[in-house]
């Protein structure tokens, strides 16, 4: 089987991997954002078409105030610094998730790294940020109903298709495999709509930990996955 042409990974355990060396949880994301800047890497040198992470999302508000703005400045940081060699590199990058409540700095970074990368046909690397599932979901209904109270489509038009247009990934393919670090096993809100045929795979260790070699492995078990998509694969027919 051929690699998935979109990986989404929820980047999850930088606060335990810190709590277990004795460290604030601030050195946790830290350490994270090593590991993004290796995966990044990495699903470009695998061939990888799409990569969808999961930074931060609208329900990471809630957390203690000093982990928020050390948060944001960890992605002023990333953009500031990596910005260029992403866009040496031919990535793509698109942010996924509410910007009506966004810092107009943090709004001005994120379309910075969008138009900067417009044209660039290597790796697409979408970050959800600021990023619900439903309550990415709830914008795209909104959307519909606004032109459904235009006139511009009856209700009984709406398909499937019309609500996957209007979400945050339009321009995505759904991702065939999502991984998870950490060793919890549940979405977490993410990609709610995106994941009804995604393979999932759940990796034990904290981000921060997360190598080349976890996400071989991940790709490995992927292949070794039998999709059928509700049906039947064509060896499963023939026995």
């Amino acid at each position: 089987m051929a690699l998935p042409a979109h990986v989404a990974i929820i980047m999850d355990g930088n606060g335990r991997w810190a709590t277990a060396r004795g460290l604030p949880r601030t050195a946790g994301h830290r350490a994270g954002v090593e590991a993004l800047r290796q995966a990044v890497r990495v699903a470009g040198e695998l061939g990888l078409a799409y990569l969808t992470v999961f930074a931060f999302s609208s329900e990471n508000w809630a957390r203690p105030r000093s982990e928020i703005v050390d948060l944001m400045g960890l992605l002023r940081l990333f953009i500031r610094r990596d910005l260029a060699e992403l866009h040496e590199n031919n990535i793509r990058i698109r942010v996924i998730g509410r910007r009506d409540d966004l810092e107009p700095e943090i709004l001005c970074l994120l379309h910075e790294a969008e138009q900067l990368t417009l044209g660039n046909t290597g790796l697409n690397l979408t970050i959800a940020f600021n990023y619900g599932g439903r309550d990415e979901i709830v914008r795209a209904v909104r959307r519909l109903g606004e032109r459904i109270a235009a006139g511009e489509l009856a209700p009984s038009q709406v398909t499937a298709q019309h609500l996957a247009a209007s979400l945050d990934t339009a321009e995505l393919p759904d991702p065939e495999l999502i991984i998870r670090t950490s060793g919890e096993q549940r979405i977490s809100n993410f990609l709610l709509w995106q994941a009804a045929y995604s393979e999932f795979v759940f990796v034990s260790c904290y981000w921060p930990d997360f190598t080349r070699e976890h996400f071989v492995r991940a790709l490995d078990a992927y292949q070794r996955r039998d999709r059928r998509f509700g049906g039947l694969t064509a060896q499963a027919m023939a026995n």
